[in-house]
Parts: C-alpha cells; structure tokens; sequence
C-alpha cells in the first residue's frame, strides 16, 4: 500500500499464520528515533566540563614540546610525538588536546563574528601564535572540544551528520556562554581559560605551526 510500511512477522513454520503489523511511515520514523544533538549534550555536558578542567594540559608545555623551524612549520613525526605525550589523535590524524592556559591579551579581532583574541601564553616564549576565539560564533568545522574529550566517539552515532551535530550543538554552547564577554574589557587583560585545539596532520609532512586557535570552554578575566 503507497504510503504505508508493511512490517510481517513469521511466527510459526512455514504454513503457519502470519501476525500482520501496519505501521505508517511517520510512525516508523518516529519509533526509528530522530537524532537530537541538544538532548544528547545535556547529557554529556556535565562530564565534558569536568573532563577539560580536571585533565587539560599546560598550553605552555605543548608549545614548548613542538618545534618548528625558522619558517613555522613542523615535521609530522615530531608533532605525532607532542601528541602522544599530551594530547589525542583522532583516525582522520588531527592532533587534539585539552589544554589550560594564562596569559595577558595582546590584540582583539572582535568586528567579525568570527571575533578572535591574540594571548601571549604565560611560561611560553617560543613563536607560536596563540590564538582564542571569543565568538560570538565558532567556525562550522571547529569540533576540537567533541574530539579532545576522548569520550565522544564516531562510532557511538548512526552517521557522520549525527557526529557532526554534535560539534555544532557543544560550539552553539561556547558561543551562548561567550556572548558575556566585553572584547572592550579584553585588550591587554589578564586572563584564565580552559578549552581545546586541534592540529590538522592529514596527508602533510610538513605542519604550518605558526598559529594555533583555541576554543575556549571557560574564560575568566582577572
């Protein structure tokens, strides 16, 4: 019947009668489950917070463990070594980690919405560039707070879109939480952050380290 999902159970040997169940198309659809990313980080969201405040590394120890040359870049080998050590690698080959951070702000990016600030990372003198997105909205392909948790697996959803939502759903949250923020009260303040970043090491050899971004999933300003 058009429109209709035909659902038949055997319940005998062959000859034996049928138990006929119809069931509508939305009703099957219904009973398949729809994915909802903002259920599923309700429920995780407790446990990601206290992941990354509990477990995050010194940002100043993974920039001084990399070691890019004169032009900024990094050997793979040597920054599979720093993750090894500090961090995650997730099977698409992303370096990702949890890191805390203090440090004085020296420069603002706030008139896009893809607002930025520049910290100058305290017990860190090397030439990394560290960079802390301050919303109010994350880039979309930004999922280093999902990967960098350790606990959040592809394999735990039915497809990518799922995995993918839920990286949306976690940046949605940084954003709402960063909407707070004053960039005006920024410029030259000392701050504390807590949050996560991700190095992308995919069919390179050679890494541009001359700039890493952080997603903050905390920041206070002292």
């Amino acid at each position: 019947m058009l429109g209709l999902a035909l659902v038949a159970a055997i319940v005998g040997y062959l000859g034996w009668p049928y138990a006929v169940t119809i069931v509508s198309i939305e009703d099957d659809g219904a009973q398949a489950g729809t994915f909802d990313p903002a259920a599923y980080v309700d429920g995780v969201w407790e446990r990601l917070e206290s992941t990354i405040r509990d477990e995050s590394v010194d940002l100043a120890s993974i920039l001084g463990a990399m070691r890019p040359n004169e032009t900024g870049f990094a050997q793979k080998d040597e920054l599979t070594t720093v993750a090894e050590e500090f961090g995650l690698m997730t099977a698409g080959e992303a370096h990702v980690y949890m890191v805390r951070a203090t440090g004085t702000v020296t420069a603002v990016a706030a008139d896009t919405s893809l607002g930025t600030l520049e910290l100058s990372v305290e017990g860190y003198e090397g030439p990394v560039v560290v960079e802390v997105y301050i919303g109010p909205r994350i880039p979309s392909d930004e999922s280093s707070i999902r990967d960098a948790v350790g606990f959040i697996s592809f394999g735990d959803f039915r497809e990518q879109t799922e995995y993918g939502k839920v990286a949306s759903e976690i940046n949605r949250r940084v954003s709402e939480a960063l909407s707070s923020l004053d960039p005006a009260q920024l410029d030259g303040a000392r701050i504390r952050l807590f949050g996560a970043m991700t190095i992308r090491t995919f069919n390179l050899v050679e890494i541009d380290v001359r700039q890493v971004s952080v997603v903050p999933l905390w920041i206070e300003i002292e």
